[in-house]
């Protein structure tokens, strides 16, 4: 199995990698697939307008997670990784005011969003519950072209076909890289009969891709990204868009903690607040549309970052090599907790985003904290098993409430499970394999108005103000 780095760790905007980034990614095909898809087109046919419907959670909590943004961006030919977050507003205003979308390339299409693009509520689309259908008509309104896609989970887009073939295409994807590890007992095997570490096995598979400067490229790419979203959202202060009234606290509380460093420098609980204010300050940036990495979603894109920058401000000699170390081990273990399970809140609820999220950031910490692959492996289980059964709820749909206090969280269970992993020699009692099992049982068993859909536990126990 081999999923790429830059597959998991993906630039782009908030707030949600499964409703924003990925719709966004959704539209791109779609008019791909009007001008060089081989769907059966008669002479003169020509689609003029196109219409787009939103199915499952992707309707349930579209508007909080700005889906609709998404689906008009993309349709005007934005790309999550290209746009620039203050360009989003004039593009909105733009399309509203004509009706239409000018995608460069492709022509002007009609699109009206107060009519063509629709919150389903009724119809679940059959193989995931973030489904989207693009239609394209005629001027007369005869349906031309039509595709349903699913959006699920960190950015990543397959239609039916693509699902249905991914275990095909995954196997395929193996067969070219030197330590094709499925799982996590595969991978501690390969990494005992090759005597490399995690990350050295890891590199070694994108260098079938990549040179080796192109991915030093890459990874320093991605974490510039990371850690300019952090230090942005410990500037900014107000309120979160979205008509929660949710303050930005970030700023605030590294206000505090710069002015007591001084005396407070050992003293532990400081140290835990750094790590909750690193991550919240990118979730808070998530939240207002900023510029975020998937790691391995943007509802978790706190986690990740967090530790690292935690990491560098108490061993500020870290080197180059430690950070890429870092990345390529957290994107590893996430490689394999999508192919075994999910990061998609829609499907298995947050355990599968913060829960990844902090697994992945576990087994980077301890890798370059010295941790032989079974200690990294042990802190990954630590920190994923202690976040199974957990729901995603986010009130009023918004990427806000539990999502950015609850990346803080999860940012210090990384950082425990894996101090804990080190005390040890790397053996435990439960598996990372049969965490990761456990983890998808209990999400397929998750009542779904738990699972991002904004109709159950805090989306309707509290009160929206």
């Amino acid at each position: 199995m081999f999923l790429s780095v830059f597959e998991l760790f993906k630039i782009g905007i908030g707030p949600s990698s499964s409703h924003t980034m990925g719709p966004m990614v959704a539209a791109d095909y779609f008019l791909s697939e009007i001008k060089h898809g081989e769907w059966p087109r008669r002479e003169g046919d020509i689609v003029d307008r196109i219409q787009v419907s939103l199915h499952g959670s992707l309707a349930f909590t579209g508007k909080g997670h700005a889906t609709d943004r998404a689906i008009i961006l993309g349709l005007a030919g934005e790309k999550p990784s290209e746009i620039n977050p203050d360009d989003v507003a004039p593009v909105l205003a733009k399309v509203s005011e004509r009706k239409e979308v000018s995608p460069e390339g492709y022509g002007t299409y009609q699109f009206d969003p107060e009519k063509d693009l629709i919150f389903d509520y009724d119809l679940m689309l059959p193989l995931h519950t973030n489904g989207m259908t693009f239609k394209g008509l005629s001027k007369a309104g005869e349906l031309l072209l039509k595709k349903e896609y699913y959006s699920i989970g960190g950015g990543f887009i397959a239609d039916e076909a693509q699902l249905k073939s991914l275990e095909d295409s995954t196997a395929e994807r193996a067969e070219r890289v030197p330590y094709p590890f499925e799982n996590a007992a595969e991978m501690l095997a390969m990494a005992k009969t090759s005597g490399l570490t995690i990350a050295e096995m890891k590199r070694e598979n994108e260098q079938t891709k990549l040179s080796g400067e192109e991915l030093s490229e890459g990874l320093a790419k991605v974490w510039d990204t990371m850690h300019n979203c952090v230090e942005r959202g410990q500037r900014e202060h107000g309120e979160l868009p979205g008509g929660l009234r949710v303050k930005r606290r970030s700023a605030a509380i590294v206000e505090q903690l710069e002015a007591e460093w001084g005396i407070n420098y050992n003293n532990p609980v400081a140290a835990n607040e750094w790590l909750q204010v690193f991550a919240m300050a990118v979730n808070e940036e998530n939240a207002a549309g900023g510029k975020v990495v998937t790691a391995p979603t943007n509802g978790a894109a706190g986690v990740i970052p967090a530790v690292l920058s935690y990491y560098l401000k108490f061993f500020p000699d870290t080197t180059l090599k430690q950070k890429e170390d870092y990345l390529l081990t957290a994107s590893a273990f996430g490689g394999i907790i999508k192919h075994n399970a999910s990061i998609s809140g829609a499907e298995v609820g947050c355990q599968g985003e913060v829960g990844s999220a902090s697994a992945m950031a576990a087994a980077g910490l301890a890798a370059i904290m010295g941790g032989t692959p079974e200690q990294i492996e042990n802190a990954a289980e630590i920190a994923l098993e202690h976040h199974l059964g957990m729901t995603c709820d986010p009130i009023g749909g918004l990427v806000q409430v539990p999502c950015i206090e609850r990346n803080g969280l999860g940012a210090i269970k990384a950082v425990s499970a894996a101090s804990l992993a080190l005390r040890g020699d790397g053996t435990h009692f439960v598996s990372l394999d049969a965490c990761v099992k456990t983890m998808l049982e209990t999400g397929r068993d998750m009542n779904s108005r738990y699972k991002e859909t904004s109709q159950g536990g805090l989306a309707v126990n509290v009160v929206e103000c």
